[in-house]
């Protein structure tokens, strides 16, 4: 049976692939755009790299179907990024590739100015919600609880760590995401938009339904 269990460093290529997998709308990215790494850079590996202490795997033996991802203090993040992610990332993505002819949440030139612009992530609320998350499962994992419990693994951590509340956001074309956010009581922040949903919630109470709810 799955499980949940701490990240680990063997685990970079798989979290790298379920972030692909479920990047359009939910649904699978691959040959969306004409670099498939581009995704995992932007959503998933900084994360890991930066804070793997705060990334949690939904894992079946050495197979990884899910995680949650985030980092306590977004600010010391997009300073470490500004550092030691974007020189690297510029090289690797130095200019937009030729469209695809699909439809994406983001375009190639928006993600790869997203690698290198870190200063996105400083939010108008950042200072009552300093901390931010990413979550994904592949679709054979949802409906069973595990993305409730993932957020709630995340959110103990965070408590822990003394933050009192994270953020994430999201593309608004994900309905199903938003839904499931909404169950777990995720509120919109003031500069959320209808392009760019923007949530957030305290670290230090267990989500809506309970934890043991395994509908969502």
């Amino acid at each position: 049976m799955p499980d949940i269990r701490p990240y680990r460093p063997a685990d970079r290529d798989q979290v790298a692939r379920i972030c692909l997998l479920t990047a359009a709308g939910g649904g699978d990215a691959t040959g969306v755009y004409s670099d498939d790494t581009l995704m995992p850079e932007v959503f998933a590996l900084p994360y890991v790299d930066y804070a793997p202490e705060l990334a949690f795997v939904v894992a079946d033996g050495e197979r990884v179907l899910g995680y949650v991802i985030g980092v306590a203090d977004t600010a010391a993040f997009v300073e470490w990024w500004r550092r030691e992610w974007s020189p690297g990332f510029a090289a690797r993505h130095p200019s937009p590739g030729a469209p695809t002819g699909r439809n994406p949440a983001f375009t190639e030139a928006e993600l790869v100015e997203a690698g290198t612009s870190p200063e996105r992530m400083l939010i108008d609320e950042l200072g009552d919600y300093p901390a931010h998350l990413h979550i994904d499962l592949l679709p054979e994992l949802q409906g069973q609880g595990f993305g409730r419990r993932l957020i709630d693994t995340l959110r103990a951590a965070l408590a822990a760590r003394g933050v009192p509340a994270v953020h994430l956001g999201m593309d608004a074309a994900n309905t199903g995401a938003r839904a499931f956010y909404d169950r777990l009581g995720f509120h919109e922040l003031p500069s959320s938009t209808l392009r760019s949903p923007l949530l957030g919630i305290a670290t230090d109470a267990p989500s809506a339904a309970g934890s043991t709810d395994l509908r969502s």
